[in-house]
């Protein structure tokens, strides 16, 4: 296998850096026939990507492993593309500068509905057959994984493998079972129907589905003996025990998430009910105070970042957090590292904490009320009050920040104007609380920034069944907000409404949209993800073309019984859970959070067994 030449063209490219491949802690590794090659491939340019800690995680973990060899591979950007094609280079591994079209795997990690073209154009400039079905037995295994995997009926044609939950051991597992097979003259179809039986493993083309005359799923029915009829994801029960990198990659050029990301613990226990992770990475695991000690030390010293992260679902609930900030302050505050906590919640964080960080590195204050009134915040079970914001507000300006930015969502079940008017009530008296703190202590040049993302119905939640609102729905939701928030000191931003509807039809949709992913790779979709290469009317013509109604998918309610894509798909959270919330969501009636009681979800039978 031949390195390709590619320096010709790296000086008439952007950030030439993003294709270099040979950044610190970068694994570099002999190759020779026992070596089983794997492309990790991030559907997005190399800045997101390399952000992206499940990456860091896989990279260094299959590196790890005796004759494996894992190689990152990025979306070119636009330009780098164009001289790729141009000079007929094939998308290649950043380590060793060799196509991937001559790996054993090639695996993309799926974090939104809307790279599901960067993923198809990456497979074209890889010169590796788009449907799994045209892959001849010299080609590399397609696998997926990550959250849109729990409903990946829309790209299944394209994929061999898609990984269900947590790949730590799954992916070992995989490889161990791939070692006995290469060298071998064996068949693909063998090596997929040997995989087939470990959990966590799905092979899309050993599933048939059937549809009504609505167009309604009639059945999803295994067509190989070797295929199990439910399919459950795969759980890490101890984080303390499973891998973790103690390096990871340093870029050289600034990415979006520049830092040493150390993640305390997986799940959540709030039980919001428009939140898909909220659900789909129960149970809460966390990790202990000394592995988390004992990580930071080696992580710094291995790369020399100045600011370390906290990472998870919600960081504010880890247990021992007052324990492990203060002991990230008192160790390295003489170094100048920072902490970030990302994720807070109003109700049950301390200020104390927030100025102790304060000390090394100022940030800003984030809260995310989600909702503008308390009928609406119990309806989707955030938990969260109005007294919880302006007791948190009046002791930020109390300290001295200047600087808050609020989330919202619209668009969500039951949302009337009064709700809308709700945000414009809660950012107005943000602004009253800051003139009514004394000058002495507050910041100067007060800025609120109010969000407003458009609600999109996710898979294994509660709100699976829920109609997502039309296009005009949003425009007029959106304008009234514009007309209200109308006022110094306030900046409005909201979501387009374009890329919300279409990522809503890929959350909810089935197989038939492999077509339209298809199409849409030929009228040249790409990057949808972002505002200056989204094409709204040239997604409109596709689904034409292709005599698919979006509508369908996006802005149609769902009956309980209704067979739904990923019906075959168990992530440990029940059916019938998710029911009983949606009924409680249309009473306005609130869950507990998971770790004071039981909810009942379902995921601690079958799955870990006892309590979570």
């Amino acid at each position: 296998m031949s390195k390709l030449e590619i320096h010709d063209i790296l000086y008439k490219v952007e950030k030439p850096a993003r294709y270099l491949g040979n950044e610190l802690n970068s694994v570099h590794k002999q190759i020779d026939e026992k070596t089983v090659r794997f492309a990790f491939c991030f559907p997005d340019i190399y800045e997101i990507g390399m952000s992206h800690l499940g990456m860091q995680i896989l990279y260094h973990l299959l590196n790890s492993q005796e004759n494996v060899f894992c190689e990152r591979v990025f979306s070119p950007a636009v330009d780098m593309e164009e001289e790729m094609r141009k000079n007929n280079i094939p998308l290649f591994g950043l380590e060793s500068r060799e196509a991937i079209k001559n790996f054993d795997f090639v695996g993309f990690t799926l974090q939104y509905e809307l790279s599901y073209t960067n993923i198809l154009n990456m497979l074209d400039l890889g010169e590796i057959p788009l449907f799994s079905k045209d892959r001849g037995e010299n080609d590399p295994f397609v696998v997926v994984g990550g959250p849109c995997a729990y409903n990946p009926e829309p790209i299944a044609d394209f994929c061999d493998i898609v990984l269900l939950g947590e790949g730590e051991e799954l992916l070992v597992e995989i490889m161990e079972v791939y070692k006995q097979f290469k060298n071998t003259d064996y068949k693909r179809v063998e090596f997929l129907e040997k995989i087939a039986s470990i959990q966590g493993v799905y092979i899309p083309a050993f599933y048939d589905v059937r549809y009504n005359e609505e167009g309604i799923i009639e059945a999803i029915t295994p067509n190989n003996p070797n295929a199990p009829q439910k399919l459950t994801k795969r759980i890490i029960q101890n984080l303390d025990e499973v891998f973790y990198p103690e390096e990871i990659l340093v870029p050289y050029i600034n990415i979006v998430h520049d830092r040493v990301m150390l993640e305390v613990f997986r799940g959540c226990s709030r039980g919001c009910r428009f939140c898909q992770a909220g659900m789909i990475y129960r149970p809460v695991r966390e990790k202990g105070f000394d592995r988390l000690k004992y990580l930071t030390e080696k992580l710094l010293s291995n790369t020399g970042y100045e600011e370390i992260s906290l990472s998870s679902l919600s960081t504010s609930d880890y247990s021992n957090l007052d324990k492990l900030v203060r002991h990230l302050i008192d160790d390295y505050e003489k170094d100048k590292v920072g902490v970030s906590l990302p994720s807070l919640r109003l109700d049950n964080f301390t200020f104390e904490l927030i100025q102790e960080i304060q000390k090394v590195r100022k940030t800003g204050l984030t809260f995310a009320p989600e909702a503008g009134s308390q009928r609406l915040r119990d309806v989707i079970n955030k938990g969260v009050t109005e007294e919880d914001l302006t007791n948190a507000v009046e002791k930020a300006f109390d300290l001295g920040w200047s600087s808050v930015k609020l989330y919202f969502m619209i668009g969500l079940p039951t949302e009337t104007l009064d709700d809308l008017d709700g945000i414009k009530e809660l950012a107005f008296d943000v602004v009253g609380i800051y003139y009514q703190t004394d000058k002495e202590k507050r910041g100067k040049g007060l800025n609120v920034t109010v969000s407003a993302s458009t609600f999109v119905p996710k898979p294994f939640t509660p709100f699976q069944w829920e109609p997502q609102d039309g296009l005009e729905e949003i425009y007029s939701k959106q304008r009234h907000l514009v007309e209200k928030l109308k006022r110094k000191n306030i900046t409005f931003n909201y979501h387009d409404a374009k890329t919300s509807l279409l990522e809503g039809v890929f959350a909810r949709g089935d197989r038939r949209l492999s077509k339209v992913l298809a199409e849409a790779l030929k009228a040249g979709c790409k990057f949808d993800g972002w505002n200056e290469h989204f094409n709204f009317s040239r997604w409109m013509e596709v689904f034409q073309t292709c005599d698919v109604d979006p509508v369908f998918y996006a802005n149609r309610r769902r009956e309980y019984d209704e067979i739904l894509p990923w019906e075959h798909i168990d992530v440990g959270v029940t059916k019938q859970f998710l029911i009983r919330e949606n009924e409680k969501a249309k009473a306005g009636e609130l869950t507990q959070d998971c770790r004071t009681d039981c909810s009942g979800c379902g995921v601690n039978h079958g799955f870990i067994g006892g309590i979570c």
